[in-house]
C-alpha cells in the first residue's frame, strides 16, 4: 500500500498544529496514511490538550504556547525534529490500542537511528521527574539515548482516524535531519512494507488548515481554555 509523504518545511506554530488537525479531518477522504515532516519558523512550545495553561506558562520560557490537538506534556520546539503520522479509520494502525501504536512509532524511529549507526533503546518502564514536561523523565516505550529521552509522541484517535504527533530531540552526534528523514522512509518501506507518494495539500485541505490556524490555534480562548 502506498503512503503519502509531506515535507512542509518550517511553518508558524499555530499553522503546524492546524495542518496536523486538518490532516486528521481529511485522512478518510485521502484514503491513505500520511507521514509529515515539519519545522518551526520560530522557537515555540506545544502542550497537551488536557494541560492547564497556567502550569504550562510557568514551566517554560518559550513562546508562543500552542495547545496541541493531542495529549501529552510540554514539548520545546527550538531545535527538535518534528513529524506527524495520520491514519484513516479502519487502517491497521487506527485499530491498535494506544500503547501498541505508541510502541510501534518508536520502534520505527529506533530502527531509523540504527540505520544511521546511532544506538537507542525503548524505555522499559516509566520514570517521572517533573510533571507536565514531556522530555523530563520518560514514559514506557519512549526512545532513549544513553538513558536520556530523545523521542516522545502524543496521540488522538477518533472516528476520523488516528493522529500521532512526535518530536525527536536529536542526540549530540554528527547527524543531519535529512539523513534521519531518509532513514525513516527506507525503514518503513521494508518493515511495513509500503511505497511513498509525494503529497501536497489540495486547496480544500489547505483552506481547512488556514481556518483552524486563524480561528483556533492562534486564539488565546483556545490555548488558555483550561
Amino acid at each position: 500500500m502506498n503512503w503519502l509523504l509531506l515535507n512542509s518545511g518550517k511553518c508558524p506554530a499555530a499553522f503546524n498544529m492546524a495542518l496536523d488537525e486538518a490532516l486528521l479531518d481529511s485522512v478518510s477522504r485521502l484514503g491513505k496514511p500520511v507521514l509529515r515532516f515539519y519545522g518551526w519558523t520560530e522557537p515555540a512550545a506545544t502542550f497537551g490538550y488536557f494541560q492547564k495553561f497556567s502550569d504550562v506558562e510557568r514551566a517554560t520560557q518559550l513562546r508562543p504556547l500552542i495547545r496541541r490537538p493531542t495529549g501529552g506534556g510540554i514539548v520545546p520546539h527550538d531545535a527538535d525534529w518534528t513529524y506527524s503520522a495520520v491514519f484513516p479509520p479502519g487502517h491497521e494502525w487506527h485499530l491498535l490500542k494506544a500503547e501498541a501504536s505508541y510502541r510501534r512509532i518508536h520502534e520505527w524511529i529506533h530502527s531509523a537511528f540504527a540505520v544511521l549507526k546511532v544506538k537507542t533503546e525503548l524505555a522499559p518502564n516509566c520514570k517521572k521527574s517533573q510533571p507536565g514536561q514531556c522530555f523530563i523523565g520518560h514514559e514506557k516505550f519512549d526512545l532513549l539515548w544513553h538513558g536520556k529521552k530523545i523521542a516522545g509522541a502524543a496521540q488522538r484517535r477518533n472516528k476520523s482516524g488516528l493522529l500521532i504527533q512526535g518530536s525527536v530531540q536529536p542526540p549530540p552526534v554528527s547527524l543531519a535531519r535529512a539523513a534521519w528523514e531518509c532513514a525513516m522512509r527506507s525503514v518503513a518501506e521494508k518493515q511495513f512494507p509500503l511505497a511513498w507518494d509525494d503529497f501536497l495539500p489540495d486547496p480544500k485541505l489547505h483552506e481547512r488548515a488556514g481556518k483552524l490556524a486563524r480561528e483556533k490555534f492562534s486564539q488565546s480562548c483556545y490555548n488558555q481554555k483550561r
